[in-house]
C-alpha cells in the first residue's frame, strides 16, 4: 500500500497536463441510455438499409455501439455508410448526455486541478460534441475548451492508437514526460504509453482493475478520491 501510494504521489506530482478519458474517469454516460440499446438501434439501422448481412450473428448481438462501428468500417473504411452511422451514434450519445452519472470526486478534482494550474484536455473515443456538451452541463467547459479531442472520420486512429492524445499534446504544448493520461481501459493505457505519457487508472470495479493489469497498468485508483486528496495536499 504504501508504495502504491508512493506510485500516486509521483505521478501527480510530476503532472503537468492531464489528459482525461471522457467516459469512465469522468462520467458514466450510459448510466441511464442502455449501450445495448444503442448498439441495437445501430444494428436496426443498418438493417432497414438492408444490410442485414453486413454483419455477423456476434456483432448483431455486441451490447457496445463501438463494436458495430468498428465491423462496418472494416469491411466499408472510409464510406459513406459509415460517416451515416458514425452521426447516428453521435446522436444517440448526445441523448445519453441529460442522464449520465457524474463519477464520484471528479467535477472537484477537474476544477482544483485547473485551479492550481494545470492545463487539461479529453483524448476520448467517445463524440468531442458529446464530451463537450456533459461538461457544459456540469459547468465544467472552461476546465477543458478548446482542448477536446475525441473520435472523428478516421476510425483508425482512435485509442489504442495514441492519435488523440498527440493532438491534445500539440495543442497544449506539452513534454509527454509532464503529462498524465488517466483512463479506464487497457486501449488508453496503450494509447498513453505510445505517446510516451505516465498513465493512471480509474477502475470502478474488480473486472476493471483485473483488464488494467493485464494491460500493464501499475497506478490504479478505484475512486479518484485520493487523487483529490493529494492535490489538495
Amino acid at each position: 500500500m504504501a508504495a502504491e501510494t508512493e506510485n500516486l504521489q509521483e505521478v501527480i506530482k510530476r503532472a503537468r497536463f492531464v489528459l482525461f478519458d471522457f467516459d469512465g474517469p469522468i462520467c458514466r454516460l450510459f448510466a441511464g441510455h442502455s449501450a445495448e440499446d444503442v448498439a441495437k438501434d445501430l444494428v436496426n439501422w443498418l438493417e432497414r438499409q438492408g444490410l442485414h448481412g453486413l454483419l455477423t450473428e456476434e456483432e448483431r448481438v455486441h451490447p457496445d455501439p463501438m463494436a458495430v462501428l468498428y465491423a462496418v468500417n472494416r469491411r466499408h473504411p472510409h464510406s459513406d455508410l459509415v460517416v451515416e452511422l458514425e452521426e447516428r451514434l453521435t446522436q444517440q450519445e448526445l441523448k445519453a448526455v441529460p442522464s449520465a452519472w457524474p463519477t464520484e470526486f471528479a467535477d472537484p478534482l477537474i476544477r482544483t486541478w485547473s485551479a492550481v494550474g494545470a492545463r487539461l484536455a479529453i483524448a476520448t473515443n467517445n463524440s468531442a460534441r458529446t464530451s463537450a456538451s456533459y461538461l457544459e452541463s456540469r459547468g465544467l467547459i472552461d476546465c477543458f475548451a478548446p482542448n477536446i479531442y475525441g473520435r472523428t472520420k478516421e476510425l483508425n486512429r482512435l485509442k489504442p492508437d495514441p492519435y488523440c492524445l498527440n493532438r491534445a499534446l500539440s495543442a497544449l504544448g506539452a513534454a509527454p514526460t509532464s503529462a498524465l493520461m488517466i483512463g479506464d481501459a487497457p486501449s488508453d493505457f496503450v494509447a498513453a504509453k505510445e505517446a510516451g505519457v505516465s498513465f493512471l487508472g480509474y477502475a470502478r470495479n474488480e473486472d476493471k482493475v483485473e483488464e488494467l493489469r493485464k494491460a500493464g497498468a501499475e497506478v490504479i485508483v478505484g475512486s479518484l478520491e485520493p487523487v483529490l486528496h493529494m492535490l489538495r495536499a
